[in-house]
């Protein structure tokens, strides 16, 4: 067989064998070429949360298909993209009032720091700085990749990132630090917005924080007069244990990112919900004071479709009640680690749960990963670890049985990774 051009994201070729393709995919698993069946343990990048292919949502998009392909949406709007945004603001908390449509997260994320510095801009208020966390990742947009964690992802394109203010991540025990982080580069009355993955920072390790502290962060922004935006493409959608993480906190963000579980995972759509305040800021007679952000593909009305099936799946099925039994299930099989010196850091929020693998290199460049990401699929797993740091995110689906062999999988892999990692030390140490 010729090599694919294919290029995959987050992938070095010069190190991984070719991909293997998958054929098909149901509730919790992926078939591949091979006839492998495997256990999709982190919903195929964080994006499916009902399973694959759930009936109702893929008979809304084939019966989309029969009316619709592609409208331009700054000429036209279409059911789908109404009945979509009225239910988006009956789900979202408090205050959010108009849904702007793009594709994806980074893009998500980009409209709504458009949209924060347009308010702000619109209004003859000189505020243009962002604040963020500290491991924060947003997307890889130009926009997002400054706003989030700099590092070996974002080097060679640092000619092309913005400076932002970051706090330090809210660790136990610290979390008055970050606090007053924030209210003493708030005080320089330039800040624009605070952007925040909220109570779990996802791609950056699975670190969690305290609600108490969003909700503080909320308390400060508000008193300095600057605006919060909650990154919830991935802690939306019951990811969490809540429909989206902000409720945990009790707080209404002034912008809310979501994209992933908007469609069940089916298709690619993402929606920035804002408040009145942020969309009258744009609204007048002064066309110099549009918001000038689109994508082709804007509201696509098959994905739109889908989003609106799976808004319909949530209030049919007991999704809620799925994911407390998921959260159960997973608490009892991390405590099977609790006293494993192979692992730190046991945690969990919601269907996520994450654990660090002890190894002498760390972090997301670690060899570990990879290695354990092998290792995973030649047992039947997806199991992508970020570096030496282990976690699952499962489709609402999967049954405790499931669940149980992915802990098992995750013992075994553990123990031939620091096996292997123990002896080339002592190679080493003997040369």
């Amino acid at each position: 067989m010729s090599r694919s051009p294919v290029w995959h994201p987050f992938t070095q070729h010069g190190l991984e064998p070719p991909m293997k393709r998958v054929v098909s995919a149901e509730g919790a698993f992926l078939v591949d070429e091979d006839g492998n069946r495997l256990f999709d343990a982190i919903s195929s990048w964080w994006v499916i949360t009902h399973g694959h292919r759930h009936p109702a949502i893929m008979a809304a998009i084939r019966a989309a298909t029969e009316a619709f392909d592609q409208v331009i949406f700054a000429e036209f709007s279409h059911e789908p993209a109404e009945t979509l945004a009225r239910g988006l603001i009956e789900l979202a908390p408090a205050g959010l009032s108009h849904v702007f449509y793009s594709d994806s997260g980074s893009t998500a994320v980009e409209v709504a720091l458009k949209m924060a510095l347009g308010y702000f801009h619109n209004r003859g208020e000189k505020r243009d700085r962002i604040v963020v966390m500290e491991h924060g990742y947003h997307g890889d947009t130009i926009g997002t990749m400054s706003t989030g964690e700099r590092g070996v992802f974002n080097a060679a394109y640092e000619p092309l990132l913005f400076g932002v203010d970051r706090l330090a991540f809210p660790e136990a025990g610290s979390e008055q630090h970050t606090l007053d982080m924030f209210e003493n580069v708030c005080r320089s009355g330039r800040i624009a917005a605070l952007l925040v993955e909220p109570l779990v920072l996802g791609a950056g390790g699975m670190r969690i924080y305290g609600a108490d502290v969003l909700a503080g962060m909320k308390q400060i922004a508000e008193r300095h007069g600057c605006l919060v935006i909650a990154d919830e493409v991935m802690t939306g959608w019951g990811r969490t244990g809540t429909m989206f993480a902000c409720e945990q906190a009790g707080i209404s963000p002034d912008i809310l990112c979501t994209s992933k579980g908007l469609t069940g995972g089916s298709l690619p759509l993402a929606a920035t919900l804002c408040s009145a305040e942020i969309f009258d800021a744009h609204f007048s007679t002064d066309r110099r004071k549009t918001f000038f952000h689109s994508s082709s593909y804007t509201a696509n009305p098959i994905a739109c479709a889908a989003a609106v099936a799976n808004l319909q799946v949530w209030r049919d099925e007991p999704v809620l009640q799925r994911i407390g039994q998921l959260q159960r299930v997973l608490r009892d099989n991390l405590r099977r680690f609790a006293d494993d010196r192979r692992f730190t850091g046991i945690r969990q929020m919601g269907t996520i749960a994450a654990l660090d693998l002890v190894v002498p290199a760390g972090g997301y460049l670690a060899e570990a990963g990879p290695h354990m990401r092998r290792l995973f699929r030649e047992r039947g797993f997806v199991i992508r670890p970020l570096g030496n740091v282990l976690y699952l995110m499962p489709p609402y689906c999967s049954t405790g049985e499931d669940l149980a062999s992915a802990f098992d999988a995750i013992d075994e892999v553990a123990g031939i990774v620091t096996e292997t990692a123990s002896l080339k030390s002592r190679a080493l140490g003997i040369a």
